[in-house]
């Protein structure tokens, strides 16, 4: 049987900041525009969350039953591996879907029905990521994807359940957390380079090469950092953000010295705190404004 770490293993804990980011400062962003919701931005937290652990597992039953993950390095994959069954597996994402649903369901009911629209698209775009004929995930759009769903759409829809309004603050906050979003699955989809390539899996790091896709993960980084600036326009508070530039710096050095394989889990740890530290300090800065 499954226990109860693998399953919280599988849920890949270290992506979950990917989560919390948009979530703080989408909140932050509220707070800039006159008007913090405590209540909906948990419940916002929690769609986020239940979105983030849905697509692990969802990835996790979809890459074990195309075998892609049979030679995976990083996190236990409970199919792949073989520790959990397929059914087991797909049953949980397709919980965590429900979880997240349902708080959706709520937050369209307090602020409007279109939300269900876009989360809808949150789910299916998290589901065909590596499920489906023809999973766009093994097509180089994940990054994309991640961009648009764990950045813009969860920043500026956390900040709209509150204020109901979309405002450049919440874009600006949607870019810089969608630029580490999307630095984290390169980070990822870098280290998992030799193995994506045999199995047919072509991310964006398998069609760019190794030397381009570290740059890429440089410039992500970079993006966020110029985000946070753009906002001394609303308030010289977001400097504040700057404190978190050496946290950036180990996982940078990490992925320019050109390790791979294990060697780049540790960036991928360095990547999470960088995106939670990013966010936490771009919130505070937003609601000092």
């Amino acid at each position: 049987m499954t226990t109860v770490g693998q399953w919280i293993e599988g849920a890949r804990p270290r992506t979950l900041p990917a989560a919390v980011a948009p979530v703080l400062v989408g909140t932050g962003a509220a707070a800039a525009g006159g008007d913090v919701r405590i209540g909906r931005a948990l419940l916002a937290l929690v769609v986020s969350l239940a979105l983030q652990v849905a697509v692990n597992y969802a990835n996790d039953y979809s890459d074990g039953v195309r075998g892609t993950d049979t030679q995976r390095v990083g996190p236990l994959r409970l199919v792949g591996s073989g520790v959990s069954s397929p059914a087991a597996v797909k049953r949980a994402a397709v919980a965590a879907f429900a979880v997240a649903a349902a708080a959706g369901l709520v937050l369209a009911a307090l602020t409007t029905w279109w939300l269900l629209a876009i989360g809808a698209a949150a789910m299916l775009a998290a589901w065909f990521y590596t499920g489906g004929s023809r999973p766009y995930g093994y097509r180089a759009l994940g990054e994309l994807s991640v961009f648009v769903f764990f950045g813009l759409v969860a920043t500026i829809g956390t900040a709209y359940v509150q204020l109901e309004r979309v405002t450049a603050t919440a874009v600006a906050g949607g870019i810089g957390c969608g630029a580490l979003a999307c630095a984290l699955l390169v980070v990822n989809n870098l280290r998992d380079i030799p193995t994506d390539s045999v199995s047919g899996k072509r991310t964006l790091a398998v069609v760019l090469g190794e030397r381009r896709t570290r740059a890429l993960y440089v410039a992500l980084v970079a993006v966020a950092f110029l985000a946070a600036v753009a906002l001394v326009a609303v308030t010289p508070w977001t400097l504040l953000t700057l404190a978190a530039v050496p946290l950036a710096g180990r996982p940078a050095r990490t992925v320019a010295a050109g390790r791979r394989g294990r060697d780049l889990v540790p960036a991928l740890r360095d990547t999470g705190r960088l995106q939670l530290a990013y966010a936490v300090l771009l919130a505070v800065a937003l609601v000092l404004a």
